[in-house]
């Protein structure tokens, strides 16, 4: 599916309606040519009513300016000491930033402010480091910005925070952006890097929970992992780290199954379920390919409805990747395991042995004494990761085996005994 595929994208529009989503912005997304595209992107959430918060960095920008007004920054992050020629380099830089954000959405015709919704304190001394004018937020306007939102408006949020006292903090825009998600009860907290997602033993982690991602924080090679974690404790569902400079990324990364980055889900996340009438199109949608490559049986429409109660959905935030199916045959006491199929932007994840699994817990519920299965190219998987051994024509229940013989696919028979 292509991310601005209309048709693609409303499935998920009715989850979405009316939810805030917090986009946090690396200074160096702000300042690439793919900037404008990537707003293009926000418009297109902000007219599906998805209210969107924006929260930029800095880092970049200040170390231009810095380098503009011949000086060398203590601190470029919002973590480590902030002096008073950085603060003041800081505040020109994210003024300029917030310009540009604001300048970009008005091209698009949105609603947009740059808001000063946060309140901090200072960071105070660490280990016996005075990190000057460096801030941690202590309060955000969760009231304020709800009532911008509910005006149609865009909140652009800077690195920068003010203790009510006439004192200006630069701070993290990252930990910004966390607490603006924990204060708004956000749905997604998306932070727009230049990286691909979180990397973990050289490859990227396109999907785990908060507990799997504490895990490998050490090799996650990435700071969005402390903050990913932190959001998702703090019950925001889901963290999505992406990389801002791919054209149409965070439409992609939203509006599909597959994503872009990486995602962390901090809730239920994956099921399996029945499927109902309604869903047998969705399956019939979903498995297409693997049955005109003849890795699936053809089923006509009507036999599928008829028995939609065999057909089991495997979900992602209730979009279906994945499918498998139970036939009974309760003459025989015996279970058909059938319709296995797992998308390919999700293989190599075990997410086929947890159909086969699932089906194997059900029949074993039922009490069936036996499994068949009949594959003309998983049955290797069958054996290997199911269990399954290869048997004759003779194991099936005599009404299959009719079946069997009509269809003339010479499918390999495999079979487990549940006893």
């Amino acid at each position: 599916m292509k991310p601005t595929d209309l048709r693609g994208i409303l499935q998920y529009v009715p989850a979405f309606r009316d939810r805030v989503f917090v986009i946090a912005l690396d200074g160096v997304i702000v300042a690439d040519e793919n900037f404008s595209n990537l707003l293009l992107d926000v418009a297109v959430l902000r007219s599906l009513n998805i209210r969107v918060v924006l929260v930029h960095g800095a880092g970049s920008a200040i170390e231009v300016e810095a380098a503009k007004q011949g000086v060398t920054p203590s601190d470029l992050d919002g973590c480590g000491i902030t002096d008073d020629a950085t603060l003041d380099v800081c505040v020109s830089a994210a003024n300029r930033l917030a310009h540009e954000i604001l300048k970009g959405l008005a091209a698009n015709d949105l609603r947009a402010v740059n808001s000063n919704c946060l309140t901090a304190s200072p960071l105070g001394i660490i280990k016996g480091v005075d990190h000057e004018h460096t801030g941690k937020v202590e309060r955000v306007d969760a009231e304020f910005l709800s009532k911008l939102l509910s005006d149609n408006c865009v909140p652009v949020i800077p690195p920068l925070a003010t203790d009510g006292a006439g004192s200006t903090y630069r701070v993290n825009s990252d930990a910004v952006a966390v607490a603006v998600a924990k204060a708004l009860k956000a749905t997604k907290l998306i932070f727009a890097t230049a990286d691909d997602g979180i990397v973990c033993n050289g490859g990227i982690v396109r999907q785990a929970s908060v507990e799997e991602l504490k895990a490998m924080s050490a090799d996650s090679g990435t700071s969005k992992t402390a903050s990913a974690v932190e959001a998702c404790e703090a019950g925001v569902p889901r963290v999505h780290v992406i990389n801002g400079l791919i054209d149409e990324g965070l439409l992609a990364e939203v509006f599909s199954n597959e994503g872009i980055g990486t995602l962390i889900y901090g809730n239920e996340y994956l099921a399996i379920r029945q499927a109902k009438k309604s869903d047998i199109r969705t399956l019939r949608r979903i498995t297409r390919g693997a049955i005109e490559n003849d890795e699936l049986l053809r089923r006509t429409r009507a036999a599928m409805e008829e028995n939609f109660g065999d057909y089991f959905i495997y979900e992602i935030d209730s979009n279906p990747i994945g499918c498998v199916a139970l036939h009974e045959y309760p003459a025989d006491e015996a279970g058909e395991l059938a319709f296995l199929y797992v998308s390919p932007s999700h293989e190599n994840q075990g997410i086929g042995r947890k159909l086969m699994q699932f089906v194997e817990t059900q029949a074993r519920e039922r009490g069936l004494k036996r499994i068949i299965a009949l594959s003309t190219q998983a049955f290797a998987f069958l054996r290997n990761k199911g269990g399954f051994s290869e048997g004759k024509e003779d194991i099936m229940p005599v009404v299959r085996m009719r079946l069997y013989q009509q269809s003339g696919r010479n499918s390999r028979v495999l079979y487990k005994d549940l006893t």
